[in-house]
This record gives structure tokens, sequence and C-alpha cells, in this order.
């Protein structure tokens, strides 16, 4: 009867949880069908793929939190001072980049930015030994592999389409023919040495002869970009690229580490999924 009692008193607690109730259980720590949806919905992922990432965030919180690992908001705020920094722009300039080209909002950044800096204390704590610097080879093959990431056109002709309404741009992107009331187009040339880099990556990402995502024009509308043509390609040398393409090796090597480390994790520990959105 005790038992009854108990298992009943486990049920409520879990469905009577707060915004929508609890989806996963993690090592008693909860996530909720809230937290879930919004996962989906910002990566655009299904519900097993946005929930296996909620999961791997909650064991990277609680794992920090038994390690005693915390991350200040002046650490946070150094980061973006130095993001900005090695954009070439102010702070001021930066956040309204990321908002535009990106669609992350201040407040998002600053949580990106903290897990991002819980990442690297993480592995710091769970290495076992030193990475090896990059070889003349490895960054050889990583340049080779990213060629798109290191190569920028002249200039990006572009019609650029303009809307206060979601959803009357992506009608329009579904149908380039079809007159969208509220949607206006203007032909643009860009140069590329105008723009930041944000920017730039999402414009290189942007196949000729079609559209891109659509985003926030930072005026409280939307935009979405029709790539005509990207002129004149160039390629920066890989001895110009040396210490970045060190960086983004290196970055990659800890990545690994911790996924290993937390797939590991994820195997042992205590993970109940009471249930997820349809």
């Amino acid at each position: 009867m005790r038992s009854l009692v108990l298992s009943s008193l486990l049920l409520t607690s879990l469905w009577s949880a707060p915004i929508g109730g609890v989806a996963i259980m993690v090592k008693n720590s909860p996530i909720t069908l809230y937290e879930v949806q919004q996962e989906m919905k910002q990566s655009k992922t299904s519900a097993q793929q946005s929930a296996d990432t909620l999961i791997r965030k909650k064991l990277e919180q609680l794992e920090a939190s038994e390690k005693k690992i915390t991350v200040s908001a002046a650490e946070v705020q150094e980061e973006l001072e130095r993001m900005a920094k090695q954009n070439n722009l102010s702070m001021e300039q930066f956040l309204d980049a990321m908002q535009t080209a990106r669609g992350v909002t201040q407040s998002e950044l600053k949580t990106r930015v903290e897990e991002s800096i819980l990442g690297q204390k993480l592995y710091s704590t769970i290495a076992f030994s030193k990475i090896a610097q990059p070889t003349s080879a490895e960054e050889e093959e990583y340049y080779q592999l990213h060629l798109d990431e290191f190569s920028q056109p002249e200039r990006y002709d572009v019609t650029t389409y303009l809307s206060n309404s979601a959803e009357a741009l992506q009608a329009k992107i579904d149908d380039p023919m079809r007159n969208i009331e509220n949607v206006v187009s203007k032909d643009d040339s860009i140069p590329s040495k105008n723009i930041n880099p944000q920017f730039s990556q999402i414009l290189n990402k942007i196949e000729v002869g079609k559209f891109g995502p659509i985003l926030p024009n930072g005026k409280n509308g939307f935009m979405s970009f029709y790539m005509k043509d990207k002129p004149n390609i160039i390629t920066e040398s890989i001895d110009s690229l040396r210490p970045q393409l060190d960086n983004m090796i290196m970055g990659e090597k800890r990545n690994q580490v911790l996924n290993d480390y937390f797939t590991r994790l994820r195997l042992n520990a205590d993970i109940q999924v009471v249930r997820l959105p349809e």
C-alpha cells in the first residue's frame, strides 16, 4: 500500500509540474515539455532529437554542479567583448549583427556563450591528457574539406525580400511568381568587404538561384535574400589561415573528447522519458 501511495505521489508530482509538465527526468532533475517544444521550435528538429540535445545539456549542468564549476556574468561579458573585437565591431554593432544576421537575441547569445564557457571548463576537468597541436597534414586536410568557409566573392548580387510577416515572406519564397501582399523586394549588390563575418557566412551558404533563410531585419520585420550571383570568388591561402585552422581543429578535438565523455555518462545515468510532444 505504501509503495502504491509513493507511486501515486510521484506521478502527481510529474504531471503537475509547471509549464506543461515533465517530459524527461535526468538523475531526478526534470526537463519540461515546454523546454522540449521550445528546443524543437528553435533548432527545427524532431521531439527525439530535441530531447537528446536537452538531455546532454542537463547532464552538463549536473556534472558542472557536482564538480562545482560555475560561469560568472563577468566571464560571459568578457567573452562577448572578445568576440566583438575579433569581428572589428563595437559591442552594440556586434549584438545588432547577431540579431539581424542570425536572429539571436542578446539573452539567447549570453546563454550560448555561458554554455560554451561551461563546456570549456568541463573539458579542462575531464581531459586526461593534453591534445597534441595539429600537424601540417591535419591543417591541409581541414583546409581542403572546408574551402567554402575560406572563400568569398567580390560581392553578392541579391534580391532582398522584406515583409513585416514571416508567413507572407515564406509564401513568396514558396511561389516567387505569386504577388504576395506586404512583401516588397529590391535588387542589391553587397560588397563582401563591407559586411561583418557573421553576415558573410550566411550569404556564403546561399546557393546561386536559391533563397536564403528568413531572418529578422532589426526593424521588427523579416527579410530573405535570393542569390543571383557571386562573382570573382577569392580563396584565402592556407598560410594566412593557419592560426584560425589550428583553433578550429583543436575545438573539434575538444568537442570529441566531451562527446565521448557524455555518451558514456548517459549510458550509466538514470534517465526516464515520461512523455514527449507529438
